[in-house]
This record gives C-alpha cells, structure tokens and sequence, in this order.
C-alpha cells in the first residue's frame, strides 16, 4: 500500500502542473496557439481534472489501507 500511496502523489502532483498548463494555454494563450492546441487544451483540462480525482480517490484508500488518518 505504501508504493499505491507513493503512486497515488505523484499521481497527483503531475495531474495538478498539467491540468495548470493546460488551462494556462486553453485560456491566457488562447489568441496565440492554434484551434488544434485550444481543442486539445480544453480535452487535457477534463482528462487532468479527472485524474486529480482518480488519484485523490487511490490516495485516501491506501491511507485507509495503512491505518494514517484521512482528513
């Protein structure tokens, strides 16, 4: 459980630069990028959002798992 936990941080912190990167282009550089990289921004801030929850999700149980307390 502990290696899921470790699995499950950096899972997280990855999904957090790049959900920031793509919101970053999908917005601030919107004038300044492409249709094909607005689109794929905009389809990368769904998939890391959604990552940043499937990883917060495996974070609690494998801290559930280890018996540490789960704020």
């Amino acid at each position: 459980m502990l290696q899921r936990l470790r699995v499950a941080n950096s899972a997280l912190a990855v999904c957090l630069l790049a959900l920031v990167g793509t919101l970053v282009v999908a917005y601030p550089l919107a004038g300044q990028v492409s249709m094909a990289a607005q689109i794929a921004a905009h389809i990368g801030t769904l998939l890391f959002a959604t990552g940043i929850k499937v990883a917060y999700i495996l974070r609690l149980v494998s801290l559930k798992a280890l018996g540490r307390p789960v704020h």
